[in-house]
C-alpha cells in the first residue's frame, strides 16, 4: 500500500486552528459588547432656551502667535486689542477658560509675552506650548 506524500504539509504551518479561534474570538467580542446609544424611546419634548453656548467651551482657548508677530484663534487674525477683547469675552462666558499659547519658533519673544499680559488681564490662566528637540 502506497502512503500519501507528507510533503504538502512541510511547507508551512497549518494555519487552520488559529483562523477558527480568531473567528471565534471575533464572535465573543461582537456578542458581548454593550453597545453605547442613545434613549430615544421616550418622546420627550426638550426645553427650549434663549442663549447656549456650546459644550466645547470648556477646551483651552488656542492662540497662535505666528512668526511675524500676528495672532490667529480659530484661523483668524487678530491684533493686540481685539485678542484681549476675545480672551475678556471667553473669559465672561466660562470662568474655567483657559489659554493655549503657540508661538512659532522663530517669532521674537515679546509677541508671546503680550499674550500672556492679555491673559493676565483677563484673569484666565494659560499654557505655553514648546516642544522638547533631542
Amino acid at each position: 500500500m502506497k502512503l500519501p506524500d507528507d510533503s504538502q504539509e512541510a511547507d508551512g504551518p497549518n494555519l487552520t486552528p488559529v483562523i477558527d479561534v480568531v473567528f471565534l474570538l471575533l464572535i465573543f467580542f461582537l456578542v458581548a459588547t454593550e453597545y453605547a446609544a442613545e434613549e430615544r424611546e421616550l418622546d420627550v419634548n426638550l426645553p427650549e432656551v434663549a442663549q447656549a453656548q456650546p459644550l466645547s467651551m470648556t477646551a483651552q482657548l488656542i492662540v497662535n502667535v505666528t512668526k511675524d508677530g500676528t495672532f490667529k484663534v480659530v484661523r483668524e487674525e487678530y491684533n493686540l486689542g481685539q485678542l484681549q477683547t476675545i480672551l475678556m469675552e471667553a473669559r465672561e462666558n466660562n470662568p474655567q477658560q483657559t489659554c493655549l499659547i503657540r508661538g512659532d519658533g522663530e517669532s521674537m519673544l515679546k509677541f508671546a509675552v503680550q499674550v500672556m499680559d492679555v491673559c493676565n488681564k483677563a484673569d484666565m490662566d494659560y499654557q505655553i506650548a514648546a516642544i522638547q528637540k533631542r
